[in-house]
């Protein structure tokens, strides 16, 4: 099992078990790598595959 598995697994179980060690490492987690809304500016740089700087250039004309 990956670490990524293994701490979806983590976080899920501390929604029943109510860990105090476990939401502590949860709460630092959150602390580092908080969600935030990106702009549409943002989102132009954005791509599936290849090289998101081209795609947005190309999409704006700019290329």
């Amino acid at each position: 099992m990956d670490t990524m598995n293994k701490l979806t697994l983590l976080f899920g179980y501390q929604r029943f078990e109510g860990n105090r060690n476990l939401q502590q490492a949860i709460d630092s987690v959150h602390g580092r790598y908080q969600a935030r809304e990106l702009s549409l500016d943002n989102m132009d740089m954005i791509a599936a595959a290849g090289n998101p700087a081209d795609d947005a250039l190309n999409r704006n004309g700019l290329k």
